[in-house]
C-alpha cells in the first residue's frame, strides 16, 4: 500500500530564515524519497499563498498554500489524514494533536529546531509532544534540551542535522565580488569579519556585541580590520548597536548592511575572511554550514547546537562565549593565517561531505522505513 506523507508548515516560501530554509530542503528531500518509493508527498503551508511556491522544491500539484485561512487549513488536514504527518514547527501542535486523537494510526512527527521548542510550552504543545511518534531534533543539543526541559521520551527523539539547500549556488572560485568591495569601501588589504543573524532587542544571545567589543582590541593589531554585521534589526536594537559602535570608537571599522537579499548571500561569504557568531542558543545554525560551504572559516559558541555544524571542531572553532579574551585570541589566530583559495576549497569539500542532501535523504529514508 503506497504511503502518503504531508509536511505541514507555517510559512515556507514567502519569507526566508533558518527554519524556512530547513523546511524547503526537507520538502524537496521528501519529494525525492516519495518518487523513489512510489509514495505521495505533499507540503501544506498555513500562511503561504499558492503563488509563493518555489516549484524547484515541491511540484505545484503537491503544494497547498492556505494564505492564513487557518480554519480551512485545519479542516482539510482532519478530513483524510495520510500515513505520516510532519509538523515543521511546534506552533502547529493543535493540528497534530487533533489528527492523532481522531486517527491514532496516523504517525505524527514534529521537528524540533531550537529556542522555540526549549521555552515553556502550552498544554496543547506539551500534549502533542507526548503523543509524537518521532521528534526530529536538528542537533544533539536540541535533543538534550527536549528530553530535559520537555521531558519527552528519549527513544522518540532522533537527531537529523540540517543540510545545505540543494539549490544554493555554491562558488567554484573564491574571488571577492567587485560590487561589494565598492559598496562597502573595501579593498584586498582589509581583513573582513562577517556575521549574519537576526538582531532583536528581545534576544540577547547571538553574541555580536561581543564581536564588536573584540574588534575594539583587534583594531590595534589589525588596523585594516572591518566587521560586516548583517541582518534585520528592530529600532531598539539599532540604537543599542550604534551606541556600542560609538562607545568603542568603531565607526570606521563596522559596516551595518541590514537585510541581505538571498542572491547576494554567497558573495557576502566570499567577501569575508572569517565568519563569527558566538551565540549561546543556536539549535543548529544553518548559517554556519552555508559559510563553510563557501569555504569560510567559522567561530561559534561551544554550549549549544553550533558544535554539530562544525563537527565538534573539525570544521571550525567553538569558544566559550563568556570569555572575551578567548574570542579575541581566536579571531586573531585566524587573521594571522592568510585564507588562500586552496584552504577555502578544502573547507568547502569537507563541509559538503557531511551536510549534503544525498546524505540527508539517506538518513531521512531510514527513519521513514522504520
Amino acid at each position: 500500500m503506497p504511503k502518503k506523507i504531508i509536511l505541514f508548515t507555517l510559512q515556507t516560501f514567502s519569507t526566508t530564515g533558518g527554519i524556512q530554509k530547513m523546511t524547503r530542503t526537507l520538502g524537496h528531500s521528501l519529494q525525492k524519497i516519495a518518487s523513489a518509493n512510489n509514495w505521495t508527498s505533499e507540503l501544506w503551508s498555513a500562511y503561504d499563498n499558492p503563488a509563493d511556491l518555489m516549484s524547484q522544491y515541491v511540484p505545484r500539484e503537491n503544494f497547498r498554500g492556505f494564505g492564513i485561512n487557518k480554519v480551512k487549513f485545519a479542516l482539510q488536514a482532519l478530513i483524510k489524514p495520510p500515513d505520516i504527518i510532519i509538523l515543521s514547527h511546534i506552533n502547529l501542535a493543535i493540528i497534530g494533536l487533533l489528527i492523532k486523537l481522531t486517527n491514532p494510526k496516523c504517525k505524527v512527527w514534529a521537528i524540533a529546531h531550537g529556542i522555540e521548542i526549549w521555552r515553556p510550552l502550552s498544554f496543547i504543545q506539551k500534549s502533542l509532544l507526548q503523543r509524537c511518534d518521532k521528534i526530529i531534533c536538528v542537533s544533539r543539543y536540541t535533543r538534550q534540551q527536549m528530553i530535559q526541559r520537555q521531558q519527552v521520551a528519549k527513544e522518540a527523539c532522533v537527531v537529523l542535522n540540517n543540510a545545505i539547500d540543494p539549490f544554493m549556488k555554491l562558488p567554484d572560485t573564491f574571488e571577492k565580488a567587485a560590487y561589494l568591495l565598492e559598496r562597502y569601501g573595501l579593498n584586498d588589504k582589509h581583513r573582513v569579519i562577517f556575521t549574519l543573524t537576526r538582531m532583536a532587542a528581545t534576544e540577547k544571545y547571538k553574541g555580536y556585541e561581543l564581536v564588536i567589543e573584540a574588534i575594539s582590541y583587534l583594531k590595534k593589531q589589525f588596523p585594516d580590520i572591518r566587521y560586516v554585521l548583517s541582518g534585520k534589526y528592530d529600532p531598539l536594537e539599532d540604537i543599542r548597536i550604534h551606541d556600542l559602535i560609538s562607545q568603542y570608537d568603531l565607526s570606521e571599522h563596522i559596516i551595518l548592511t541590514g537585510f541581505i537579499e538571498e542572491h547576494e548571500l554567497v558573495d557576502h561569504f566570499l567577501l569575508a575572511d572569517l565568519f563569527v557568531l558566538p551565540s549561546k542558543k543556536e539549535g543548529f545554525g544553518i548559517v554556519f554550514i552555508e559559510a563553510l560551504a563557501c569555504g569560510l572559516p567559522v567561530i561559534c559558541g561551544n554550549a549549544d547546537g553550533s558544535v554539530d555544524a562544525i563537527r565538534d571542531g573539525e570544521l571550525g572553532k567553538a569558544i566559550n562565549t563568556d570569555n572575551l579574551t578567548e574570542l579575541h585570541a581566536c579571531i586573531a589566530d585566524y587573521l594571522d593565517k592568510p585564507l588562500t583559495p586552496a584552504k577555502r576549497k578544502q573547507l568547502q569539500k569537507q563541509c559538503l561531505g557531511y551536510f549534503n542532501e544525498a546524505k540527508y535523504i539517506d538518513q531521512l529514508q531510514e527513519l521513514l522505513h522504520e
